[in-house]
C-alpha cells in the first residue's frame, strides 16, 4: 500500500495513476495530520511527500517521517511534476528499496554463515573425537550419533560444504 501527502486538488488523480502503475492501493492524505494517522493505522511500502507540506511546516513533517517504519520516502513536488514523473520516481525508489533489501539479506546470510561455521565445526570435530573413545556406551554412542547429523543438516541449510567433510 502506497500513502500520498499532498494538499493538491490532483492528489486524488495521481493516487489513481499510481495504483493502476504499481498495482499497489494508494491513499491520500491531505496534511500531515491526517499522514500520522494513517501511519499509525497501517504498514505502507512507499510514503509520496509533496515537498509543499515538508517546507510549509518541517516539524510536523519529520513527526510523520518517524512513524513511516519501513516504507520509503519519496519526496515530490506536484505543482511542477505530472502523474507519470511521479510513477517513475515511485518505481525507482521501489527498485532501489528492493536491491538494498537483497543486498543486506545477502549480507545477514553471509554473517550467519561465518558466525556459525566455527561452531558447527567444533560440534562436528567432537562428535567424532566422542565416538572413537574406548567404551563409549551404546545410548552416548546414539546421541554422539545424533548430534553429529544435525550439526551435518544445519550446515546443509547454511550452505557450508567444508564442514560436512569432517567423518563421521
Amino acid at each position: 500500500m502506497i500513502l500520498l501527502i499532498t494538499p493538491a486538488a490532483r492528489g486524488q488523480e495521481c493516487a489513481s495513476a499510481i495504483e493502476l502503475a504499481t498495482t499497489q492501493p494508494t491513499q491520500v492524505a491531505s496534511t500531515l495530520q491526517d499522514a500520522a494517522g494513517h501511519l499509525r493505522a497501517k504498514e505502507y511500502s512507499a510514503v509520496i511527500i509533496d515537498q509543499c507540506l515538508v517546507e510549509s511546516d518541517p516539524d510536523q513533517s519529520e513527526q510523520v517521517l518517524q512513524h513511516i517504519e519501513t516504507a520509503i520516502p519519496v519526496y515530490v513536488n506536484l505543482a511542477v511534476s505530472n502523474s507519470e514523473r511521479i510513477v517513475r520516481e515511485l518505481r525507482a525508489a521501489l527498485s532501489r528499496r528492493r536491491k538494498e533489501g537483497l543486498s543486506a539479506r545477502k549480507a545477514a546470510e553471509q554473517l550467519l554463515r561465518s558466525e556459525l561455521c566455527d561452531p558447527l565445526t567444533a560440534i562436528l570435530l567432537d562428535c567424532e573425537l566422542a565416538l572413537r573413545l574406548p567404551n563409549v556406551p551404546p545410548a552416548a554412542e546414539d546421541k554422539f550419533r545424533a548430534i553429529d547429523a544435525m550439526a551435518r543438516i544445519m550446515a546443509e541449510c547454511l550452505d557450508v560444504d567444508a564442514l560436512t567433510k569432517v567423518a563421521p
